[in-house]
Parts: structure tokens; C-alpha cells; sequence
């Protein structure tokens, strides 16, 4: 029985709180020579706007931005955010359209195609006209803040978007750090497409770390004051999204990490409530293989008694080319399962998956305006939060958790896992899961919700959802050794507060080695073939009594964590293949099915390397764990000879539940961190909200800037400060305050 109804009155209530003002804006104008010959109409409205909203900048430089109504207010947000990092503003959006190959060549030219396959510019501007007149109000003030940034800033050059429209805001309504396009392989897509011609791709190198977040509710049963707790811990790339407070008199007032260039607060809290999204692995995509047919007039595919015809569509991509552009052309094709995307043992892969924008923006955005359980779950009616898992926390003191939201019924009889036969009418999706028919939890006896990209069967202990309850493609996902740490802190524990939940959630255990190291020391001596026992190596036996004695805890001045991290990596290296292919969990395989020679051969290599490196075997872990920030590229360049501060937590990968992804990169010994922690945040949901935060680093991407990186002392120790969320603290402690333009 769904025990939150989704009323025509609920889900009104939540729209009439976004309504716009009585004369909705113009859609900005299309073109660049617009841009550069301003219509005084266009001008004089966007000053209108600016005189609506007041932009305070508290002493780290976070923006509380003020408007009339929920409009102007997402005008100042967007000048705000342009006004500290404009370039990351800009590629999010280039990259959403499909244009980066017109700023970074021909490279980037698949990636492109690939957003291509699902952006269409023409249809994303007929669902702009088709969007409720509230939405098309704030998206109107998404362009129009952008625009008027540029305006008043004729110093900035954007590098392909110099005239912002309303409808983009439609390619990227959901701020996940990976959407589910980007599942789409680009080497396969290429072989697909491509003239045979190689286009040498930009492929960053992988740090290898987990990428996804920590969320934890805590009911007021387990508090020391009586009120619910939130732990907001996203694991991004960082400075991958600003924090920032949106207030207007319509009933506006969210505060926490918003997507660069986004106009809804993507996990944060108002005064009553609060969400925190982790990545889920609810299965809400699926390939399909179709089975061709070529004719003179076309490609055909079966689907069951039918032969239907492939929709053929011309895409042409533009790309720098030098100080020139050029343009390539590609013939692409959908079926109805959605578009081509690849070859596989003859048949033609296509990929289906979710594509509401409308109603995945208004998700987002109501979201962030629900006061109370009932209206978040509202919002979560629209289904279309699909790569995210959510917890939940308010001031009535409820604690909930959703394990996915977008889910499509299948039949079971089918592995869902791997490719589906297209021309079977069984294997079609029967619509969508209900949000009660998900699996997820409310208010568990327990007093205590936990995700970590984990499976959710441990997400409340003894109360968690069970496994032969639901479907196997709801969880496809295991156990991680951050879940069996999330779980060893927050159990058995009634006194939480704000501080003591920072303290658990940054309690310094690596649980991934309390199986890996014991099995070392169990392992047998063999030879690195495998075959005869010989004795451990002298130096191997002083490297196994370093971890002998650790306690499995980081610290700035732990050797055994740096040997430690060494060995796991390079022994998780070398066997990731074989774990694969036996489909067994890569810590169980590491642990169980890694043989002696594999454990014991990859520890002296990771010595040896410690040693080749630093020159000595025993390196305190601070002088190797790294934070540099050193310029605001996106992607930075990292120098061993440069200033940079020690880090004392660790990558997730090892169970670290503060996570702190680093690795060496060309030219360094040391490894810097570019990926965790990053927009931090601990919320009790009081009579008043009473809130620490930590954001990587500084909020400006400017280094003359003095919020560069004002936090990132604080950040490297695990410090946090105080949110200032009400007037009174925000004018307390005031930079400067002024109106968009002024």
C-alpha cells in the first residue's frame, strides 16, 4: 500500500511555491550577434532582475543569494556562480550539448557524438515550449543570469557558449558526476561511427577511485538532542560543484553543493529538511541486441513478428581544427529501444535508458523546497532521479532511504545484466516500479541509515531491506569495506551530535585490510612461479612485521599505511583481470583466491617502488597523500617541488569513509589527491538548523583570489566550520553585499 499518496494537492502546493511572477520573461534571443548588439528591452529587464536580488558573500566567500521570487533568485545564483568559476559553468554545458570538440579539436569528437545521440537542440527547445510556464520562468533566469554575467564582464571570453538560451538548462537536469550517457563506451562508439580513421581520444588516466558518496540519517532516538541528523559526504571529482544558500519570498531556502551551472541545490537541506544523494546501482539501463536487416531503402531490425524500419538521422559535429573550424558528418540510427551504439557478434547493440527532462529538472528543483516527508516524496513520484540513490532526514525527526528511483519492471526470467535479445517482445520494460515497490526504508527501529554505493541489505543492520524481497536487478551492486565501516560507527550509538557524527564518519580504520593483511601473514612462502616452497626473503620479512603490527588506522606519520596502500594497489592490479573473468568481488578474490606468490611478489614490488621513490622502504604517509592546488584548470598539473599539505585520510577504495583519491601522475613521486571529499556537510534538523561544513579547498577558481584556498588547511585535517544559514550569522560575519552587476 503506498502510505504517501501523490495528491493532486501535494504536488500543486510544491508547483504553486515555484510560480512565477505575474509577466513571465522572454526567452533570450538565439543568436551571438544578439548577444552582441543587446536589444535596450533585454538589457532593461535583466537590470530588473539584478535590482531584485541581493548577492551576500559571507567570510569564505560562500554566495547567500536573496531574491523576490524564486526567479530572481536563480538569476543571482548563476551570475554568482559565473562569477567564481565561469569556465567550469560553461564546459558543463558544452559538454551536455555535445560541443567540446569546437573548443578542444577533433579528439573530443566522438564524445560529442555520443551526447549527440540523446541532445537534440530542436527537441530540447520544443519541450522548453511545452514546460509549465513556472519552469520555463526560472530557466528564462538561468539564461538571463548567465547572459548578464557576460554583459557586465565584456573581459570574459567564452570558449564556444556566448549566448546562454533557456532550453539548455533541459540537457542537464540532473548533477550526478557521471550521468548515464556517459555509459556509452567511446572506443566502441567509434569503431562503430568512425570512417576507420583513429581519432586519438582524451582519455584522463583513472585514479582508480571508487567514485560515488557517503550518506548517513541518524533518527533523534540516537541523538543526544533529540533531532535528526544528516551526513552529506559526496565523493567527486573536486571542485566539481560550488556551495551556495538560494532564498527567495516564495518559500526558497535550500543551502548546500550545487552542479556548476545548475540552478537547484543538488544535496543540501532547507530549515525542515534535507537529501543526500549516493550513486546507486538500481539497474535502470539496458542494451539490447538487434538483429539487421539491410534493404535498398534502409537498415531494418526484428522485433517480433515485424521488421521495423532503423530512424536514420544526419548529425553534423563541428570541431578547432588549428585556428580554423571544420565539421565532420555522421549518419547515426535508433531503434525504438533507443539509439546504436555499437557492434556485438553481428547484431547491433542499441542502449535504452531514462530521457524526461522536464520532469527530471522539476524534480530536482522541487526537491529542494519540500518541507517535510510527504512532500519530498512528492517529488520523488516523478521517477526520474536515475543514477542516484537518496537519504533523507527533516525536522519532524523521520530518517528515509531510497535505492534508486527510476527502475523499470522487468521479467526475471532474463539475465539483465548483459544484452537483451532486441526482436524478444518479452525483454521490453512494463513501465516503472512504484516508489513503494523500490527498495527502500523508512524510519527503521534501528535509529540509523547507511549507503555507500553499497548494497542496500545493510543500510539499517537487522532492519535492512531483504535481498529475496525484491527483484535482482534492483541491487546489482556488493558489499563495499566502507559499508562494514559506516555500519561498525553508527551502531549501538544513541548519543550523536553534530561534532561526533564528523568524528565517526572521519574514523581513521582502512577495514579493507583487516582481511588482506591477515591473509598475508597466513599465505605460504612459494617461488614466483608457483611451484616449490622457499623461504620469505629477509627484506619481504621486515615489510610483513611492519603491517604485522598496524592497526589498520592512517595517520599522517603511519609507514605501515603508506606500505600498506603500495601493496594493495599493486596487488589489486594484478589480479583485477582474473576477478573479472571468475566474476568474483576483487577484495574477496584479493583476500581468498590470490596466490601466495601474487601477495607476496606484489608487496616487494610495492617496496621496492617506496624505495626507488623516497629511498627508503618506511615513508610516513604524509610526506606520499597530497594536496595541491596550484592554478583553476580543470585539470590540474601537478609538481613535487611546489607547495602542497599532507593528507592523513585515505582513498575508499581501502575503506575509507573520508575519502581522499590520489595517485602519482607524470613527473611526481608523491601522490596527489584529485577526487573524494569534497562539499562536506553534518545537519541537525532542530527548532533552528544547526550545521558544519568543509568544501575542498576554496570556492573561487581565481588563485589572486583570497578564497582560492582559504579551506584548504582545514580540509586536509578534517576541520569543519560553521554553515551560516540564517541573516543574522551571514551579516555577522559579511564580506561584502551587493546586486548582480554592481
Amino acid at each position: 500500500m503506498n502510505k504517501y499518496p501523490l495528491s493532486a494537492l501535494l504536488l500543486a502546493a510544491l508547483l504553486t511555491a515555484c510560480s512565477p511572477p505575474s509577466q513571465q520573461a522572454e526567452p533570450a534571443s538565439p543568436t551571438n550577434e544578439a548577444a552582441m548588439q543587446l536589444d535596450p528591452a533585454e538589457l532593461a529587464r535583466w537590470q530588473q532582475l539584478a535590482s531584485n536580488v541581493t548577492i551576500s558573500r559571507d567570510k569564505w566567500g560562500i554566495a547567500h543569494i536573496y531574491g523576490k521570487t524564486d526567479a530572481d533568485t536563480v538569476f543571482g545564483t548563476l551570475y554568482a556562480q559565473a562569477e567564481d568559476d565561469f569556465n567550469r559553468v560553461e564546459t558543463n554545458y558544452i559538454n551536455a550539448m555535445g560541443r567540446l570538440a569546437e573548443a578542444e579539436g577533433e579528439a573530443e569528437i566522438f564524445r560529442d557524438l555520443r551526447m549527440k545521440l540523446f541532445i537534440d537542440p530542436a527537441a530540447m527547445q520544443a519541450q522548453y515550449r511545452e514546460s509549465p510556464e513556472w519552469l520555463q520562468t526560472l530557466m528564462n533566469a538561468f539564461a538571463d543570469g548567465l547572459n548578464y554575467y557576460l554583459y557586465t564582464h565584456p573581459e570574459v571570453t567564452p570558449r564556444v557558449i556566448d549566448r546562454f538560451e533557456p532550453w539548455m538548462a533541459l540537457a542537464f537536469s540532473e548533477g550526478s558526476i557521471g550521468g548515464d550517457i556517459e555509459r556509452v563506451n567511446l572506443r566502441t562508439l567509434q569503431s562503430f561511427y568512425g570512417d576507420g580513421t583513429l581519432v586519438a581520444q582524451t582519455e584522463a588516466v583513472s585514479d582508480g577511485e571508487p567514485r560515488g558518496s557517503n550518506g548517513f540519517a541518524i533518527a533523534p532516538s540516537n541523538t543526544e538532542n533529540g533531532d535528526a541528523l544528516l551526513w552529506i559526504n559526496p565523493h567527486t571529482s573536486f571542485f566539481f560543484r560550488s556551495e551556495l544558500h538560494m532564498v527567495s519570498e516564495e518559500g526558497l531556502n535550500a543551502y548546500g553543493a550545487v552542479t556548476w551551472g545548475q540552478f537547484f541545490i543538488y544535496q543540501g537541506f532547507n530549515e525542515n529538511a534535507g537529501w543526500m544523494h549516493t550513486s546507486s546501482r538500481a539497474d535502470a539501463i539496458d542494451e539490447y541486441l538487434e538483429t539487421i536487416l539491410q534493404k535498398d531503402d534502409g537498415y531494418y531490425y526484428l522485433f517480433g513478428d515485424e521488421e521495423r524500419k532503423l530512424q536514420e538521422t544526419s548529425i553534423r559535429l563541428a570541431y578547432k581544427n588549428g585556428n580554423e573550424m571544420a565539421e565532420k558528418e555522421f549518419t547515426v540510427y535508433h531503434s525504438h529501444h533507443g539509439p546504436i551504439i555499437r557492434e556485438q557478434d553481428g547484431k547491433w547493440v542499441s542502449i535504452k535508458l531514462m530521457q524526461e527532462p522536464i520532469k527530471a529538472l522539476i524534480q530536482s528543483y522541487t526537491r529542494t523546497k519540500a518541507q517535510n516527508h510527504e512532500q519530498f516524496y512528492a517529488s520523488m513520484e516523478l521517477q526520474t532521479n536515475s543514477s542516484n540513490n537518496t537519504v533523507y532526514a527533516d525536522s519532524d525527526g523521520n530518517i528515509a532511504y531510497y535505492h534508486g528511483n527510476f527502475v523499470p519492471v522487468r521479467d526475471t526470467s532474463f539475465d539483465w545484466n548483459s544484452p537483451l535479445d532486441g526482436s524478444n517482445p518479452a525483454t521490453e520494460w512494463r513501465g516503472l516500479h512504484t516508489v513503494d515497490e523500490i527498495i527502500h526504508l523508512v524510519n527503521p527501529q534501528n535509529g540509523w541509515i547507511q549507503n555507500t554505493n553499497n548494497w542496500p541489505f545493510t543500510a539499517a543492520g537487522e532492519f535492512s531491506p531483504r535481498a529475496e524481497e525484491y527483484p535482482p536487478y534492483m541491487a546489482n551492486n556488493s558489499e563495499n569495506p566502507r559499508g562494514v565501516h559506516a555500519v561498525r560507527v553508527l551502531q549501538d550509538r544513541t548519543d550523536f551530535t553534530v561534532d561526533r557524527l564528523i568524528e565517526a564518519a572521519y574514523e581513521p580504520t582502512l577495514t579493507a585490510f583487516e582481511d588482506l593483511i591477515p591473509k598475508l601473514l597466513l599465505t605460504t612462502a612459494v617461488d614466483n612461479q608457483g611451484d616449490q616452497p622457499v623461504s620469505i626473503q629477509s627484506d619481504t620479512l621486515e615489510y610483513i612485521n611492519l603491517l604485522r603490527g598496524w592497526d589498520y588506522k592512517y595517520s599522517l606519520e603511519s609507514t605501515a599505511t603508506t606500505l600498506a596502500v603500495y601493496w594493495g594497489q599493486a596487488l589489486m592490479n594484478e589480479v583485477s583481470a582474473d576477478a573479472a573473468a571468475a566474476d568474483i568481488n576483487i577484495y574477496e578474490y584479493m583476500a581468498n583466491n590470490a596466490s601466495s606468490a601474487e601477495k607476496l611478489r606484489t608487496l616487494r614490488s610495492a617496496a621496492e617502488q617506496l624505495e626507488t621513490d623516497f629511498g627508503d622502504w618506511q615513508v610516513p604517509w604524509g610526506d606520499v597523500n597530497r594536496y595541491q592546488r596550484l592554478n583553476g584548470d580543470i585539470v590540474q598539473d601537478f609538481d613535487d617541488n611546489a607547495a602542497s599539505l599532507p593528507v592523513a585520510f585515505a582513498s575508499s577504495r581501502w575503506g575509507s569513509l573520508a575519502s581522499f583519491g590520489s595517485r602519482t601522475y607524470p613527473g611526481t613521486k608523491k601522490m596527489y589527491g584529485t577526487s573524494g571529499n569534497s562539499f562536506v556537510a553534518a545537519v541537525e534538523f532542530g527548532d533552528k538548523i544547526t550545521a558544519k561544513a568543509i568544501t575542498v579547498g576554496g570556492l573561487n577558481n581565481d588563485p589572486d583570489s583570497p578564497h582560492f584556498d582559504d579551506q584548504a588547511e582545514m580540509y586536509t585535517k578534517g576541520e569543519f566550520r560553521d554553515v551560516l544559514f540564517y541573516k543574522e550569522d551571514i551579516e555577522a560575519n559579511l564580506e561584502r553585499e551587493y546586486t548582480p552587476g554592481n
